[in-house]
Parts: C-alpha cells; structure tokens; sequence
C-alpha cells in the first residue's frame, strides 16, 4: 500500500435527494434505490451500500478523478429526468475509528444532470451505513489505483494569473486574438504546464482577468 494517499475530507450536508430524505424531491423514495437496480444490471452490485450518498469535501482543494471502474453512458432510470451518465471509482473509506470500509465514489456526469450538481470539491460516496458520524465530522479515503489527487486550485490560478501578467502587458489584445480550448492547452502545454490542471471554466476564468488587468482600454 506504499505510495497510496489518504485524501482528508469533510462530511458535509447534501441536497437529500439521493436518499430521498429531502421533502422537495419528485423522488420521495431516493434516486439511489431506484437507480440501483439498473446498475444491477449493468454489472455494478451495489446491494451492500446504504441507498443515499456521503458528501466528503475536501474544500480549498479540488479534486481531479480518472479513468473509473465503471461508466454507465446515458442510463434511463426515470421518466422525470432526461438519461444520465454515471461514474464509479472503487475507494476505501477510513472512519473516525479507524475502522476501514470499501465504498464507492458516484458521480453523475455535470453535462447530463440538470440539477443538484456537485462543486468540484466535493464528492459523492455510497458505502454501507456508517453509524455516528453526522456532517462536520473528518473521514479519509483512498484509491488503491491512485486515480484521485487534489489540486490546490486557488493557487493554480493565481500563478497563472501572474504568469500571463506581462505576456498581455506586451502583446495587449493580440494576446487574445487565439481562442479555442485545444490551442489554449496546446499553448499552456508548452509554456506553463501546471495549469493544465485546471478545468476549461477555471482557466476562461483566468483569461478575462487577465484581459481586464492587463490590457488597455
């Protein structure tokens, strides 16, 4: 197990539709137990775990998740919501107590949700039902794959930030004159590859400060 990281998170409040606990939710029984047995079906058992998720933060950081176990592309599993993608990553869980339990992370894809999405420092977790723990309280997990890091994202940015500080001050909006996601990352690639890190809203994000900083009126 050398080399495999414990990320520390948060136990915080969810939206409680997972679980169906929350009274606004067209799902009153949860969409984990309905969506279980499609899972099911699709090869994913997930018969040992409580039917509602654990929200883990691991706030200021960001996570960054790849290559899941499974992927299950535009699901039907109602007739309220539109299909949806989900992705599950094989984790282990270490509790207040030490006491060591295998989960999953869950995570519906953002592009195919239309609502309650996740912020990027926050997980979704299904495992068994874990007793005496309530939000506020300190969990760890772990990908034995080591598919799952964090990313200090603020200072991502802000590094960034100053990186392009006097490339727009030279060249003013003929910086800009290149746009497109695939040139951006091509050009930070050979130039500042740290900030490759960063998703495509975080540096659109990074650009226009810097076009509002740096350039001239």
């Amino acid at each position: 197990m050398s080399g495999i990281t414990w990320i520390r998170a948060v136990l915080v409040s969810g939206h409680g539709v997972a679980s169906g606990q929350s009274t606004t939710s067209p799902y009153p029984g949860g969409t984990i137990a309905l969506q279980q047995p499609f899972f099911a079906e699709l090869g994913l058992d997930l018969s040992d775990c409580w039917p509602g998720t654990l929200n883990l933060s691991v706030a200021p950081l960001e996570l960054r998740l790849r290559d899941p176990d499974h992927r299950f592309p535009l699901m039907e599993w109602t007739d309220r919501h539109p299909p949806e993608t989900f992705s599950f990553w094989r984790i282990q869980l270490l509790t207040p107590d030490d006491a060591a339990v295998d989960g999953w992370i869950y995570q519906p894809d953002p592009t195919t949700k239309i609502r309650h999405n996740q912020p990027l420092n926050v997980v979704e977790v299904l495992a068994p039902r874990l007793q005496g723990i309530s939000p506020g309280v300190s969990l760890q997990f772990r990908d034995r794959l080591n598919r799952i890091h964090t990313i200090d994202a603020i200072r991502l940015r802000a590094r960034l930030l100053e990186f392009l500080k006097f490339r727009v001050l030279a060249a003013q909006d003929t910086f800009f004159a290149t746009t497109g996601v695939e040139l951006r990352r091509a050009w930070l690639r050979d130039h500042h590859p740290e900030a490759l890190a960063l998703d495509d809203a975080a540096l659109d994000q990074v650009w226009n400060q810097a076009r509002v900083l740096y350039t001239e009126e």
